[in-house]
């Protein structure tokens, strides 16, 4: 099974980003999104890849239904 995270938009340098969720910072790479994201945006996280920019309401509600199925303190 594979897993897609959305992660905040901390920092960005060239095609690396770092982002965070719940705590845990990761190096991530840019190179499949044509339009970048900003800091402060979150993405949707696929293996070490962002792959779309969600929007903060989008992304509150996949944390949320992470939270509930898993029972993960996230945000």
């Amino acid at each position: 099974m594979c897993l897609a995270v959305p992660m905040e938009v901390k920092h960005i340098e060239g095609e690396v980003a770092d982002v965070e969720i719940g705590g845990v910072r990761k190096q991530i790479r840019l190179d499949l999104m044509g339009d970048k994201p900003q800091v402060g945006e979150f993405v949707i996280i696929h293996a070490g890849f962002a792959i779309r920019v969600l929007n903060r309401e989008e992304a509150m509600e996949t944390i949320k239904i992470f939270q509930e199925g898993w029972n993960l303190e996230l945000v």
